[in-house]
């Protein structure tokens, strides 16, 4: 079950060849890729796996992929969609493929905590018992959900078993999701983990983020869960320059894209027609700096 979710949750990319076609073989992979570098389970058809820009016989091919290719680690697909029977459509598919759950974000337009009740009580008539993540990331969305509307759209939904907390200011929100005395939930985080160490002391179970050294995410979640909170910080701050630079809308996407073929877990970095480019001058910070991490990452394993 959702509520029970904990520890890294990759938003995996979708690769494309040169031509800009889905390209399955380096989801093989990219998948292998994230499970030796600690991964607990998959987010796919997130907004940074450029879920918007596949056709839906594409966004099934690709969710299918991950699903087979994760074995034993949960994935979680992304149906957000503005047509409530497309996601209706588009959420029975998956699951009858094998996915953990669905993840879900208002639609833009709504307004009012009715018309949000309104909205989820309509969804959940269509998806009943399918377990389901409730995103709230307002910066994509454009709706704001408040604590109070989303405890009640937990209390009145058992199918909600774990939020996605990526509203900013994030820290306080999450402290007063943990102190309400309603049905727990799990919370996992956004923003693409820039927040990981401080969300984690405020009672978050996890990262559900995207960054080209998913291992620092297992790790510091890994530290973070033994207590050594120090250390944590000392690791994540170690990446954080690159962090911040991968953090830049779908321009980051574009330098996390290139990080991870320099690794060896995708074959190329192409991003999906409209999407960045990077340029020489792009490239040349990319490449200070991954040496400078990977210079640190050797001095703090000397330490």
């Amino acid at each position: 079950m959702l509520e029970h979710t904990k520890g890294v949750y990759i938003v995996a990319q979708t690769p494309f060849d040169e031509a800009g076609n889905v390209d399955l073989n380096s989801i093989d992979s990219l998948v292998e890729f994230y499970r030796q570098h600690g991964a607990s389970g998959f987010t796919v058809l997130g907004v940074s796996g450029e879920a918007g820009k596949l056709t839906s016989a594409e966004a099934q091919q690709v969710a299918q992929r991950y699903i087979e290719r994760a074995g034993d680690l949960p994935v979680i697909v992304g149906v957000s969609n503005p047509s409530l029977a497309q996601l209706a459509d588009f959420s029975a598919q998956v699951m009858d493929l094998g996915a953990a759950g669905v993840m879900v974000a208002p639609p833009a337009g709504i307004q009012t905590d009715e018309e949000l009740f309104g909205y989820f009580a309509a969804l959940f008539r269509h998806n009943e018992g399918i377990p389901t993540v409730l995103q709230d990331f307002p910066f994509a969305s454009k709706v704001a959900m408040s604590v109070p509307a989303i405890l009640q759209l937990v209390e009145s939904h058992p199918e909600i078993g774990l939020i996605k907390e990526e509203d900013l200011p994030c820290l306080n929100k999450i402290t007063r999701l943990r102190e309400s005395q309603g049905r727990r939930v799990a919370i996992l985080t956004g923003n693409n983990a820039m927040y990981l160490p401080l969300e984690l002391r405020r009672g978050a179970d996890g990262p559900m983020a995207g960054f080209s050294y998913p291992e620092m995410l297992a790790q510091v979640y890994q530290l973070h869960q033994r207590g050594e909170a120090d250390k944590a910080d000392d690791l994540f701050d170690l990446y954080l320059p690159l962090l911040r630079y991968e953090a830049m809308g779908f321009w980051g996407v574009c330098a996390r894209k290139e990080v991870m073929r320099r690794r060896g877990a995708i074959a190329h970095a192409t991003m999906r027609t409209p999407g960045p480019r990077l340029s020489a001058q792009d490239l040349a910070e990319l490449d200070r700096l991954v040496a400078r991490v990977e210079q640190r990452r050797g001095e703090y394993a000397g330490a």
